[in-house]
């Protein structure tokens, strides 16, 4: 019994994230941390390697934290239960619209609240990716702190400057997954 309640809570969890997010995974970031460091399942630190591990892996990223966080919870069963559940808000939504939005395509509201949905899902984008650069970068207070990374600051830049750097020389952009390898590997070099 313990594990149905275990699981219905996970499903629950993650069908409110799927539900109320728009924008895609790196907007789910703060309700995703929100839920899971509240319910006590792991702490913010753990929720921060989560995300850099899912951003690193193969397939959509809040499919990914979804998995990883389910698994943590549940094993195998936890991370079926967990990535159901985010995908299938979606899923009945697109669903949904596709059945009735051509009728519904040129209505002044909907576009209206397309609109107004579009500044609040850049803000969620921009700030998770600032606060994930404060985080790591920056743990307490910026050039305060005696935990100020200063080596997770240089690999920050390094990796810019090879993919600018990139870019600049062949004119066009450095592939994503020679970037990750790139990074994974200046980070073994820097911290191991």
């Amino acid at each position: 019994m313990g594990i149905i309640l275990k699981m219905l809570d996970i499903f629950w969890t993650f069908f409110k994230i799927g539900l109320f997010t728009f924008g895609g995974g790196y907007a789910m970031i703060p309700l995703m941390q929100s839920e899971v460091v509240s319910k006590g399942w792991m702490g913010y630190e753990e929720v921060v390697r989560f995300i850099a591990i899912s951003e690193s892996t193969p397939g959509p990223f809040a499919i990914n934290m979804a998995t990883f966080i389910g698994s943590s919870q549940l094993g195998i069963l936890g991370s079926l239960t967990a990535t159901f559940a985010v995908v299938l808000p979606s899923f009945l939504i697109i669903l949904i619209i596709a059945s009735i939005f051509k009728s519904f395509e040129k209505n002044r509201y909907v576009q209206a609240a397309i609109k107004g949905v579009q500044p609040i899902i850049v803000a969620l984008i921009i700030s998770t990716g600032v606060i994930l650069v404060l985080k790591n970068v920056f743990p307490l207070f910026p050039l305060i702190s005696s935990d100020f990374d200063r080596i997770s600051l240089v690999l920050m830049f390094d990796a810019g400057l090879i993919y600018w750097g990139h870019k600049i020389v062949f004119k066009k952009k450095l592939s994503p997954i020679i970037l990750i390898v790139i990074a994974a590997a200046l980070g073994i070099i820097a911290y191991a």
